[in-house]
């Protein structure tokens, strides 16, 4: 009976000990980090969106996007990333089922957004554009433009921002054409299935200009909406749970901000560090709680 009550006490303080230990299984939130530094790998979902991330002639992903996401998880002792190349729509949707540690591609912070993914701090901020055939047959220079023609058609990518800013100014769902990325929406103006598409300016010009074609045309007079989330904020976003991984990502990017670092990769790709750069006071708190 003693033998018994020993074995018995015994158990019941290794099993008090384990649950004591602060430590969690699987992909927990207090091991996660150190489980991705210990792999030494974190995998990444990307949006095909240049040049926020892109697949190069040589078959490496590359973009501003993408070049801030390593420069951070080198900083935090994770030099391979397991990039995966997606359409924008199956971003949150990965993260959420398991997919990916990260998702970035200059996503735009919302509030809606805030609900079903942890946005690190802002690394980015940029307007809209707009894309029209030459000539601007329907004199196309802002989102109430498209929204006065009903019988104008607008190709946006899945999942966009985009979308929204066009119901915000009055744009009927009917003229919007969903498509799943920005190649595809080029691609519908050129055939005439669609008189315009918008994206951030710096991605729709990049994709003009690939199409090196003489039946599109970027409109310079474009009125920037005057809707919530304009200029956007782009972030990086993890899984809510992964709230550890998230302030450590946000400090490596804070000293990374500091010493120049972002802003350097900014231009690299294309970008203004002085017209892109996020302003000091802009948080991700402040957007997520909608008083930006």
């Amino acid at each position: 009976m003693k033998k018994v009550l020993l074995a018995s006490i015994v158990s019941i303080s290794i099993l008090l000990a384990a649950c004591g230990s602060g430590e969690t299984s699987g992909n927990g939130e207090e091991d996660k980090l150190a489980r991705l530094q210990e792999e030494g790998k974190v995998t990444i979902g990307f949006a095909n969106e240049k040049p926020y991330a892109y697949q190069g002639e040589d078959g490496e992903l590359k973009g501003a996007a993408v070049d801030i996401a390593k420069a951070v998880f080198t900083e935090l002792g994770i030099d391979e990333m397991d990039s995966q190349l997606l359409e924008f729509g199956q971003l949150i949707s990965g993260l959420n089922a398991g997919q990916f540690d990260v998702i970035t591609a200059g996503m735009a912070i919302q509030p809606n957004r805030c609900e079903n993914a942890a946005f690190a701090e802002p690394e980015m901020m940029y307007g809209e554009g707009l894309i029209v055939e030459s000539g601007n047959p329907l004199n196309l220079e802002s989102y109430e433009d498209i929204a006065a023609n009903p019988d104008a058609v607008i190709a946006v990518m899945t999942g966009a921002t985009e979308n929204d800013f066009l119901t915000d100014a009055g744009v009927d769902p009917d003229q919007i054409l969903a498509v799943p990325d920005i190649p595809a929406s080029i691609a519908a103006v050129e055939s005439g299935r669609a008189d315009a598409t918008t994206a951030t300016e710096m991605t729709i010009k990049d994709a003009m200009n690939s199409a090196n074609s003489d039946n599109l045309e970027f409109v310079e007079t474009f009125e920037q909406p005057d809707v919530e989330g304009v200029p956007s904020y782009g972030a990086a976003a993890f899984n809510l749970e992964d709230e550890a991984l998230v302030d450590a990502y946000n400090e490596k990017l804070a000293e990374l901000k500091e010493d120049g670092t972002i802003a350097e990769l900014l231009e690299k790709n294309g970008f203004s560090a002085q017209m892109n750069m996020v302003p000091d006071d802009i948080t991700t708190e402040k957007i997520c709680n909608g008083d930006i």
